[in-house]
């Protein structure tokens, strides 16, 4: 591990000595490692033989996050594709505060009204280890269905997680999916995996985002995600409402936002999210 901390150190043009390197946790997909030279304190993470493209999406969807002055992110030091890829970023001190789940809701609020005449992603992106296929699209309801919905959806029937009752349902639900989904919504800037591992409290209780899979839609995809697996207090949501407040229809959207997700999970997990799957599709087309 000492070489590739080296090689990413030198690729930032840091050429002190390390003084600490020490593993620590930071998600399922890659190691992650705390590094400290006299210089900076750095968060390294790691991953041999990492699918092409996958830290460089991530690079620019800091940066483009970065970009727009609302919510913070990580600095960017280096990254590598080669085999061993890596990504070095800025160490955040946690230094949580009483109310840096209300700023996080501020500045995501922020994020979401820098918008684009397109929705989607002109380049292809990763969702998990999953590779996302993106284009831009005049519709969102037309990217939603084409690019996330059924990009999931085909995958599950070729590894065996979609079939029976479940694929005739879903294929039900894509044929009347302009009941429920927004043809065209304004097209925020999103982080697009946003749960709460996803975000961290930095110095002096700053929040940042931290890895991205953006793309332009509608940003209750964004808040949906949110409220899937829990983690976000009254206060974000609060915060976020009183600065953009969401949609009169975002409760019948909600489902069927956070069905994208069940069905990444579903595919890179296995049945476990089987059931929370079936039980939206029983209530809109059961």
């Amino acid at each position: 591990m000492e070489e590739i901390v080296l090689v990413a150190l030198r690729s930032a043009g840091d050429f002190e000595p390390v003084q600490n390197i020490k593993r620590v946790h930071g998600g399922d997909i890659n190691e992650s490692y705390f590094v400290q030279t006299s210089k900076r304190t750095y968060f390294l993470k790691y991953q041999l033989r990492a699918p092409k493209g996958f830290f460089r999406t991530e690079v620019e969807g800091l940066r483009q996050i970065q970009a727009t002055n609302t919510v913070s992110v990580p600095n960017v030091y280096a990254y590598s594709e080669e085999e061993q890829g890596f990504l070095l970023l800025e160490w955040l001190k946690n230094e949580a505060k009483e109310d840096t789940e209300e700023r996080l809701g501020k500045k995501l609020s922020e994020l979401h009204h820098h918008h684009f005449p397109q929705h989607g992603y002109p380049t292809d992106t990763y969702i998990g280890t999953l590779p996302q296929q993106n284009g831009l699209f005049s519709t969102w309801l037309e990217y939603y269905r084409d690019c996330r919905l059924l990009q999931q959806f085909r995958l599950g029937i070729q590894i065996g997680r979609i079939q029976g009752k479940r694929r005739i349902l879903l294929e039900k639900l894509f044929s009347c999916l302009d009941q429920w989904i927004p043809m065209n919504p304004k097209a925020s800037l999103l982080h697009g995996d946003l749960w709460s591992g996803n975000w961290i409290a930095g110095p002096g209780g700053e929040p940042f985002l931290i890895d991205p899979s953006v793309l332009y839609g509608d940003r209750h995809f964004d808040l949906a995600f949110t409220e899937l697996f829990g983690g976000f207090s009254p206060a974000f949501y609060r915060a976020y409402h009183e600065n953009y407040p969401l949609s009169d229809r975002y409760e019948e959207m909600k489902p069927l936002y956070q069905l994208y997700y069940l069905l990444v999970h579903l595919n890179l997990f296995g049945e476990a999210y089987g059931a929370s799957v079936d039980r939206i599709l029983k209530k809109y087309v059961g």
